[in-house]
């Protein structure tokens, strides 16, 4: 696979990711996947000048852009650019989304674990004398639900949602990236105190708080400050409703002291047998499929694959049948229907899209779970 190829299909990724959160309500998680999405094409123009298809890639940056202002104007207070005003970011909860737990297929020690940390200390807070954990880290393979995890979990308890990372933070201005560090924890200890939970899920925490050897003085400060942040949410002495949750694919890289401060550190495994069966089941339910369809069988056949990957699986099926329908002498017929989908579809599909992790990678999983696991 070259890198033009490689590239789009990322950009493809992140861009249905962005179109799944903006449906379901995810305003804050959905810009985030909007401008990943065009930053890489962007990307694919300026490495490829001459490429034929750049028109094409620079109308949907465009698309994606207009569609981030319109989440952002729709928010309850427009968030203000970094500017040498000496202004901080003013940070948004608007990222809540109607992701339940029913939606996330599996993942049930995640889910103990989050019951423990947040949904019984919230319920009965007199039966944790000691306190109770309020920082989280999710790591694991890529594809495999952290995101949508922690967006449940806020959902579950009506919490403000506070979504940000690297890119959010740091700031070019000098002082802006520790005012910014600052804002955040001081929105979510206000709103804590009015009595809503906040959660701040730091998306790719690795990128913010990961360990450096060219590290800059304003990377040392910002990092500094969120060491002094994460440290006063989590004095025992101060029973505050405010929670930080990591999520990385990299947990080798984080640096030690923010390992210390997660004081859970969760795995998010690739999904079980039982786990894929659900997911087929939620992504076949809107789609013309033939009883003929071994769901059974396409579990078996799947086994190291991402939920991603499976959500991957059902799209292409799902393009194949589309494409072949408008190939055909019916596809300018508005009445006409594309066939239902068959066994023989989902296994020429498999033939041709593998899964996104490798044993090799899961090792590393393995071992950074066997050294700091704290569930």
């Amino acid at each position: 696979m070259n890198a033009l190829t490689e590239l789009e299909q990322y950009a493809v990724k992140y861009s249905s990711e962005a179109i799944k959160l903006d449906r379901q309500g995810s305003r804050g998680l959905a810009i985030s996947k909007y401008q990943k999405a065009a930053e890489l094409l962007l990307k694919l123009c300026s490495l490829y000048p001459n490429a034929p298809q750049n028109r094409i890639y620079m109308d949907r940056v465009e698309s994606y852009r207009n569609r981030i202002k319109q989440l952002q104007t729709g928010s309850e207070s427009e968030r203000k650019k970094a500017a040498p005003s000496g202004k901080a970011e003013t940070f948004s909860s608007e990222c809540k989304s109607n992701i339940k737990w029913s939606d996330i297929a599996g993942l049930e020690d995640a889910k103990k674990a989050f019951q423990e940390a947040l949904i019984y200390p919230i319920k009965r807070p007199d039966l944790f004398p000691l306190g109770w954990p309020k920082g989280i880290l999710l790591f694991g393979p890529p594809g495999c639900g952290k995101t949508l995890l922690a967006a449940a979990v806020a959902n579950e308890i009506d919490a403000a949602f506070y979504c940000i990372d690297a890119a959010t933070i740091m700031s070019k201005w000098l002082g802006e990236s520790e005012k910014n560090v600052s804002k955040l924890f001081q929105d979510a200890r206000s709103q804590s105190s009015e009595g809503h939970p906040s959660i701040i899920f730091i998306d790719e925490v690795d990128s913010l708080v990961g360990v450096r050897s060219d590290e800059v003085g304003g990377e040392t400060r910002t990092r500094n400050q969120f060491l002094k942040e994460m440290d006063s949410v989590m004095d025992k002495s101060v029973n505050t409703y405010v929670f930080v949750i990591g999520a990385t694919n990299k947990p080798w890289s984080l640096d030690g002291p923010f390992i210390r401060r997660f004081q859970k550190r969760i795995l998010i495994p690739l999904p079980s047998p039982e786990a894929r069966m659900e997911l087929f089941k939620i992504y076949s339910k809107d789609l013309k499929i033939l009883p003929e369809v071994q769901l059974s069988k396409l579990v078996e056949v799947t086994e190291g694959y991402t939920g991603s990957d499976v959500r991957d699986i059902f799209q292409s099926v799902q393009i194949r049948i589309v494409r072949e329908f408008f190939e055909s002498s019916n596809g300018g017929d508005e009445n006409a229907k594309p066939r239902e989908i068959n066994m023989n579809d989902f296994i020429e599909i498999l033939d041709r899209r593998k899964s996104s992790v490798s044993p090799e990678m899961l090792k590393y999983y393995d071992k950074w779970y066997h050294d700091y696991k704290a569930l």
